[in-house]
Formats: C-alpha cells, sequence, structure tokens
C-alpha cells in the first residue's frame, strides 16, 4: 500500500460528503479508541460563560428626579404602556421597568431614562 502524504489526505477531505467525513470520524474513533469532543474546549467555554456575567438583567427605576414628565414619556416609550400606567410606575419607585433582558439592551434602557433625568439601577 502507498503511504499517503498530508495533500493527499486534505485532498480527500475536500471532496469528501458530510456523510463520508461523519463516517471517517467514527472509523477513526474505533480503530484508536479517542474520541472527536473536545473536552477542554467546552470547560473552556462553560469557565468563559461563568465569567461573562449575567446573560439577563432586570432595570429598576429608583428615582424619578426634577423631570417626572420626561421620564413618564421615556417609560412609555419604553415599555409601551398608556400614559397612566407610565405615570403609576413613575408614581411608585423604585419599579421594575423590564425584566429578563439582555446586559446591552439594559444598558440603553438605562442611558435613556438617565438622560430624561430618572436614576436607574440595573441588576
Amino acid at each position: 500500500m502507498a503511504k499517503l502524504n498530508q495533500e493527499d489526505i486534505l485532498a480527500y477531505l475536500e471532496e469528501a460528503t458530510i456523510l463520508e467525513l461523519n463516517e471517517l470520524v467514527k472509523a477513526i474513533e474505533e480503530k484508536f479508541d479517542v474520541t472527536a469532543a473536545a473536552p477542554v474546549a467546552v470547560a473552556a467555554v462553560a469557565a468563559d460563560a461563568e465569567n461573562a456575567g449575567p446573560s439577563e438583567v432586570t432595570v429598576t427605576l429608583t428615582d424619578v428626579g426634577a423631570t417626572k414628565v420626561k421620564v413618564i414619556k421615556v417609560v412609555r416609550e419604553i415599555t409601551g404602556l398608556g400614559l397612566v400606567d407610565a405615570k403609576g410606575i413613575c408614581d411608585k419607585t423604585p419599579s421594575v421597568i423590564k425584566e429578563n433582558v439582555s446586559p446591552e439592551e439594559a444598558e440603553d434602557i438605562k442611558a435613556k431614562l438617565m438622560e430624561a433625568g430618572a436614576t436607574v439601577e440595573v441588576k
């Protein structure tokens, strides 16, 4: 049997179908008693996810500030509530504005409310 070089192997891999590649991986696993899974990479991804922080946060209005009308308008825009409901949220601080949102969306909401003069907490 002729010995294959690296270029021959790569040429075969480029032309092989997914099914053929899947069968090749299974054959290699059986022949050499190994697994194609990468447990180290999975552990690294899990560690990165833990260090990344929360994936969902809650935005809470803690104080309306001096420009209550502006804050009510922003709360209406963010929540889609009517004027009376938005005013009720602003009157009863601390009030949850949005729950289970991405940290990016929470920062956007926080910026809008702070620009209107409110004090906001993201947890």
